[in-house]
């Protein structure tokens, strides 16, 4: 007989668990960051630079597009759960043949079979996260994969850092050999976790979905009126949508396609805004300003700091400040930095032959200027950790239903990794070829990125993963005419309380098949309520 562990509900417990899928991730970004300017790295490897260095970053990003595209038929199949556990094979194999390498192709291989799991755990855990969470906790809830992507850097920055005194070979390896660790520790976490009550409800597993939605909502309350009234909007939900168009139409078709492209672009803009120049090559960029040895690693270990700092502030801020504003003001000001750099590095000398003899690294700057390049670099990172790099993954989480999530938030994660696999790219030459103009490249990308956020991005913040689908839906609002709240959830439960309805209720109405199709309440609030409210009546009077 299969052995049944206890699940724990409390949802910051687990999205803790679960969120150590995002600390693999930032494990493997500084895995390189620390360690490219060593000597034991660039004699082991021949100093790669160039496309060779440029193929080395990008592979945990090429690993990742492979993850994203298989994450959400694997998360359909077996549960959001259960392909976190699936991703954690990909990470241990990785790890091993990264660990073991002999060269650059087994460190190539090694960066990819993590990123296969890197892709799949980016995409299932905001889907999870947002499937298990109240609707004013579920953007605090999701920061948490952030914060945990960057204690992931943090740490394995310093582990670097630290390795870095071991001579050889050994350095490196003793390095990666760690990153089993938090791999171990996920593994061990993931089984006392419940399965998501919504995934739960889609595959018709009833009872259990009930009774995960009340412990989660209601200390296992399973008449308690948010769980009622939850439990009517996943229901309602659910039922329209398995009478929508199906296979790749259901990504386009009846305003889809909009979701479709916010949920990619949120994630491109995330990766185009050109943050990850500064959490992947930022010991290159404080060479240029003058900086090196162990007083550059210490300066770029700061930085990530920096980022941890201002990323937990905005936990307690992002479900009161809404998405939208975050993304289009956090996109101008990193816009503006990223001119600042690249205006004082056009004004640097050039060093043909390389600061320190790195081939990567062609501009030096000295005295103020060098202060206001490392400056303006640390600014930029601040912007970023309360704006793009938690809000992304947020309103990403949030624009699919149910029926299209686990595949949806794939797509959204393709579009993080490829982009990501560009920059991981090309970022190495472009500090060869363009020097400080890439700077410019990336500041400009960051308005184009706010002039989107602003004219198609509709405000998701305090509204149920149901209702948001009616905000992208042919009759929703305009986005800018949207404003954080103002939900029909918190209606309907009232709704719920006065009437003393019960689940057994909504149960009976799905079985003798009274769901009709969804509500659009984009225009009309009100009206919403009121028919759902019918809905209830009606199956009281039958009964």
């Amino acid at each position: 007989m299969a052995i049944k562990l206890p699940k724990i509900y409390n949802t910051y417990f687990v999205a803790f668990i679960a969120t150590v899928g995002g600390m693999l991730f930032g494990f493997d970004i500084s895995s390189m960051s620390a360690i490219i300017g060593t000597k034991q790295y660039n004699d082991f490897f021949d100093k790669p630079a160039g496309v060779t260095q440029g193929a080395i970053g990008s592979a945990l990003a090429a690993g990742s597009v492979v993850g994203s595209i298989i994450a959400g038929p694997v998360s359909n199949r077996i549960g959001r759960r259960d392909s976190i556990m699936f991703a954690t094979f990909w990470w241990l194999l990785g790890t091993a043949v990264q660990t073991g390498t002999s060269g650059i192709g087994s460190l190539i291989a090694g960066r990819v079979l993590n990123g296969v799991c890197v892709g799949i755990t980016s995409s299932q855990v905001p889907v999870y996260l947002a499937e298990i969470s109240r609707k004013e906790k579920r953007g605090g809830i999701i920061i948490i994969q952030q914060l945990a992507i960057e204690w992931g850097i943090l740490i394995m920055y310093f582990i670097g850092y630290g390795c870095s005194f071991i001579d050889g070979p050994a350095s490196f390896r003793t390095a990666w050999g760690i990153q089993f660790v938090p791999c171990v520790f996920l593994i061990c976490g993931l089984p006392f976790l419940p399965r998501s009550p919504r995934w739960l409800a889609k595959v018709d597993r009833i009872d259990e979905a009930i009774h995960v939605l009340a412990k989660i909502q209601a200390n296992g309350n399973v008449n308690d009126p948010l769980v009622v009234a939850e439990w009517e909007d996943i229901t309602q939900t659910l039922a329209a949508e398995r009478t929508a168009a199906q296979g790749w139409r259901k990504f386009v078709v009846n305003g889809m396609w909009k979701r479709t492209l916010a949920g990619f672009t949120v994630q491109m803009w995330q990766q185009n805004s050109g943050a990850n120049v500064m959490t992947y090559y930022v010991v290159y960029i404080f060479m240029m300003a003058g900086l090196t040895g162990n007083i550059n690693l210490i300066a770029s270990g700061v930085q990530y700091a920096l980022f941890i700092v201002f990323t937990t502030v905005m936990f307690f801020y992002i479900d009161r400040t809404g998405r939208r504003p975050l993304l289009i003001y956090g996109a101008l000001a990193m816009g503006a930095c990223h001119f600042v750099v690249g205006g004082i590095l056009s004004a640097g000398e050039s060093v043909p032959d390389g600061v320190g003899g790195n081939p990567n690294v062609l501009i030096r700057v000295e005295g103020a200027k060098a202060n206001a390049v490392i400056a303006f670099s640390y600014l930029l990172i601040i912007v970023y950790a309360m704006t793009l790099a938690p809000v992304a993954w947020v309103y990403a989480a949030e624009v699919w239903s149910l029926e299209t999530r686990a595949t949806g938030m794939g797509i959204a994660a393709l579009g993080n990794w490829l982009f990501n696999f560009a920059l991981g790219l090309y970022i190495p030459p472009g500090f060869q070829n363009i020097k400080w103009g890439m700077f410019i490249v990336f500041g400009c990308m960051c308005i184009l990125g706010a002039i989107q956020f602003y004219f198609t991005y509709p405000e998701t913040c305090n509204k149920s993963l149901e209702e948001i689908e009616e905000m992208f839906s042919p009759n929703g609002p305009r986005p800018w005419h949207t404003k954080p709240g103002q939900s029909r959830l918190d209606r309907l439960v009232d709704v719920a309380r006065e009437k003393h309805y019960t689940v057994e209720d909504i149960r009976q109405k799905s079985v003798s098949g009274q769901h009709g199709t969804h509500v659009e309440i984009a225009e009309d609030n009100e009206k919403a309520v009121q028919q759902l409210g019918q809905h209830f009546e009606e199956t009281v009077k039958k009964a």
